[in-house]
């Protein structure tokens, strides 16, 4: 266990805080506007991979919080200044977890998100079960180009729908029933999926993940 998780996880010591200028690394654009709309209230000024033209690394990591940690790293490297990375995704239970970190491969290279749905559908068609159990995990990390970091997990489950509802959101929402809910994610707005307290109840992953950092490192 490294020093940033000992002495009782103390994060109110450990922790580094998140000051001025960070880049978010993704070139996903709902993911970044999300990111953005995360990070606004504490007046942290963000600018993206893809508008420093920084090159997409390979995520080689066999978890999200391997791949965050990639993404985060490579631009905090490249451009020099702590950067922030999301690696999230929808695990299917009765599909052993799948898509899980492979979600935006299974959309191809076209972003076909619909098409990766109705394979999802497919598959648990196919095996004749009832069980549409499943949960969205968002890791989240931030480094610094020395070395630095700090990372955050959050979930959000739920059960699966057919066909797709609402056009709010992106990748998978359409398809994702909250517990709790009566609307998808891509029926819902975006203040009502990601929004934090006091106005927002922190819904999605994402959300949560980010509810966990902001306590850390934006307090």
């Amino acid at each position: 266990m490294d020093a940033r998780h000992k002495a009782g996880h103390d994060k109110q010591i450990m922790t580094r805080p998140i000051t001025g200028k960070i880049v978010i690394a993704t070139h996903n654009a709902g993911k970044l506007r999300e990111l953005r709309e995360l990070l606004a209230p504490y007046g942290i000024e963000a600018v993206s991979a893809g508008e420093l033209g920084l090159p997409e690394p390979e995520e080689t990591g066999t978890s999200f919080r391997e791949n965050a940690r990639i993404k985060a790293q490579a631009a905090a490297s490249a451009a020099k200044l702590p950067a922030f990375a999301d690696d999230s995704g929808l695990a299917v239970d009765a599909i052993g977890g799948a898509p899980g970190i492979h979600s935006a491969r299974w959309a191809g290279p076209d972003k076909d998100f619909y098409g990766a749905m109705k394979r999802i559908d497919d598959l648990l068609r196919e095996k004749k079960t009832a069980d549409r159990r499943a949960h969205f995990v968002s890791a989240l990390c931030v480094a610094w180009p020395d070395g630095h970091v700090e990372e955050f997990e959050g979930r959000v489950d739920g059960t699966l729908v057919w066909p797709p509802r609402g056009d709010q959101g992106f990748g998978y929402d359409p398809v994702f029933l909250p517990d709790g809910h009566d609307r998808t994610f891509g029926e819902m707005s975006a203040e009502e999926k990601h929004g934090l307290p006091p106005k927002g109840k922190g819904l999605s992953h994402r959300a949560r993940a980010f509810i966990k950092l902001a306590e850390a490192c934006l307090a």
